[in-house]
């Protein structure tokens, strides 16, 4: 939604003043394996929740980031969590919730004199509902992406979903539970030299025009486009190391 909260609270006020809809684009609680977990967490089939371990392993290098553009500042990229990661981290807040006890650190490793902050890092917490849980990525793998995977260890079964984009279920074992058949996930954007997350925009756009026309209400709403963004503050100021040359 932004890279501060400060700003996404801006816009939500005014908002509110101004009696409109802010819609944030999370497409990746549209891909097939993302709407499979989200119904086997509320129906519980896990069970109790002990261990969530996301990892998102991609490229980028110096064909992404060029001099003179806002790729790689600060100011206008905020960091890999913000503009890499935060649809994996959008993920997890919608499976699972709030986040607490955040234990981080951050190196550097490939990207120096091409961004202004780090390019990898370890993250650990608690769930505030139950559970813990780690996420760990870097922009820092040779030539192309990868993997974006989540595993989840519960009471009652373990699933995998992974691939390039957690776009494909890789374990399932359930106790008493047979696995539905899934679409077939849409593929990323493709954006030359470099890809994305799944090219599921369309969904939004019309999410945007039903709930506009009062058919349907807002998948992603402001106020959890500002929980991500809090969420990403959160872990950052928790580093212990800060761009941290390897």
């Amino acid at each position: 939604m932004d890279i501060s909260s400060e700003k996404c609270r801006e816009v939500i006020e005014e908002s509110r003043r101004m009696n409109k809809q802010v819609f944030c684009v999370m497409q990746n609680r549209y891909s097939p394996p993302s709407v499979w977990l989200k119904n086997i967490m509320e129906e519980k089939h896990l069970g109790k929740i002990y261990m969530v371990q996301i990892n998102c392993f991609w490229n980028r290098d110096e064909r992404y980031y060029h001099k003179h553009t806002w790729k790689g500042t600060k100011k206008l990229d905020g960091g890999t969590l913000f503009t890499q990661f935060s649809h994996f981290i959008d993920m997890m807040f919608w499976l699972f919730g709030d986040i607490k006890n955040i234990r981080s650190t951050f190196h550097n490793f490939s990207h120096n004199g091409l961004t202004e902050f780090e390019d990898s890092g370890y993250i650990n917490f608690d769930f505030v509902k139950e559970g813990t849980g780690s996420f760990n990525f870097t922009t820092s793998v040779y030539e192309k992406n990868l993997e974006s995977s989540i595993t989840i260890i519960g009471e009652k079964g373990t699933v995998k979903v992974g691939g390039q984009y957690m776009n494909e279920v890789v374990y399932c074992n359930i106790k008493g539970y047979t696995m539905p058949e899934l679409a077939q996930s849409n593929p990323p954007n493709d954006y030359g030299c470099y890809k994305g997350s799944a090219a599921n925009h369309h969904f939004i756009i019309e999410n945007v025009v039903d709930t506009l026309k009062g058919r349907s209400h807002a998948t992603t709403t402001a106020e959890e486009g500002l929980q991500v963004v809090d969420m990403i503050e959160r872990m950052i100021k928790a580093g212990k190391k800060h761009l941290l040359p390897f």
